[in-house]
């Protein structure tokens, strides 16, 4: 039996972009945006998807079935998606049908036949599949490979310091008894403590850190993973990868805007003006965002009258410290900031 290959031959898939990139990045600006776009499908979440790359990476699952499983879970969300089984009528969520421009299509399948009529409406309408989903790039390899051709990511980055405060409230809230249960991620076991998968190797580093450092590693951890990733997938998927900087694109979307159409192959609607508008972009200072309460709960701030950008970036520092943040890890942040103010910045600060 351990010569037996699962198989699915025949898939509904069209298309599928995954918002990629860590927590903090800007995922939830972004994709209403994104969604939006002409053929783009109201972005979910899958947990399952990204809990078999995990599996994957940790060799607790063998390939083939790894790629079985992602490519039932990529037609079953299509599916489903197109009979609105798959639709969020939550209102207040950000992925709410009722927060997208297209919500009457939602509530148009949501009253209309399906089962055995999807699939030729997936054929004539050739619907993009679409993900926001959380440092699944650097794992990814199996959705590349289930779904030939088929498969975009469009990666998110961000100033290191614009993400800190938030995964720092991530390990608080998850550290505790009511957060624990709602981390839907798999974890590794060490000693008496379980941690997330990723941080296999720095085991023993990973326990030993506050909050505001486990921020601090797992960005750098994720990031090294994520790049030397980027770089094989490149070598057999070519031009399957866009990588967005968050303040580039806040301040000037245009050209983005532009390259998102030729990399989907599509265009943009009557109401993505909209949507930019809704989230104030093009903006005037990166940090001028919209004040939702799910913002609000991730360390959200308006920015301070006066503050230039390398201000507000010091604020964020200075948050680091405030939290205790040892010398080793303010050195890796201060590196990993200079890195990306390097890389993407430097027309800017």
């Amino acid at each position: 039996m351990n010569n037996l290959k699962t198989i699915r031959k025949g898939t509904l898939l069209t298309k599928v972009l995954f918002v990629d990139g860590q927590p903090g990045c800007g995922k939830t600006m972004f994709t209403p945006i994104i969604s939006s776009f002409n053929r783009l499908e109201i972005f979910n979440y899958s947990s399952e998807i990204e809990n078999i790359c995990g599996l994957n990476f940790l060799k607790k699952i063998n390939y083939d079935a790894a790629l079985s499983m992602i490519k039932i879970q990529l037609d079953l969300f299509l599916y489903e998606t197109m009979m609105s089984r798959r639709a969020n009528f939550r209102p207040t969520d950000v992925s709410s049908v009722f927060k997208n421009p297209n919500c009457m299509k939602y509530l148009d399948r949501l009253m209309s036949k399906g089962d055995e009529l999807v699939p030729e409406k997936i054929k004539k309408e050739k619907p993009i599949l679409h993900f926001a989903s959380h440092n699944l790039l650097a794992f990814s390899n199996p959705i590349f490979d289930s779904s030939k051709n088929k498969v975009f990511f469009i990666e998110i980055v961000r100033h290191p310091l614009y993400q800190l405060i938030q995964q720092t409230i991530n390990y608080k809230k998850f550290s505790t008894i009511s957060g624990s249960p709602r981390y839907f991620n798999i974890r590794i076991k060490y000693k008496n403590h379980q941690i997330p998968y990723w941080s296999i190797g720095n085991e023993k580093e990973y326990v030993n850190c506050n909050a505001v450092e486990k921020a601090i590693l797992e960005m750098n951890l994720v990031k090294k993973l994520t790049d030397n990733n980027k770089k094989k997938i490149s070598k057999k998927n070519k031009n399957k990868i866009m990588t967005i900087p968050f303040e580039l694109f806040v301040l000037n979307p245009h050209p983005y805007i532009t390259k998102i159409e030729s990399f989907l192959n599509t265009t943009v609607s009557k109401n993505t003006k909209n949507l930019l508008i809704e989230q104030n972009v093009p903006r005037k200072k990166i940090s001028d965002g919209i004040p939702l309460n799910i913002y609000k709960r991730c360390g959200w701030k308006p920015p301070i009258k006066n503050f230039t950008e390398r201000d507000e970036l010091n604020l964020r520092r200075g948050f680091a410290l405030k939290s205790r943040a040892r010398k080793k890890y303010m050195d890796i942040l201060d590196k990993m900031s200079n890195h990306y103010e390097k890389k993407y910045l430097g027309g800017i600060l």
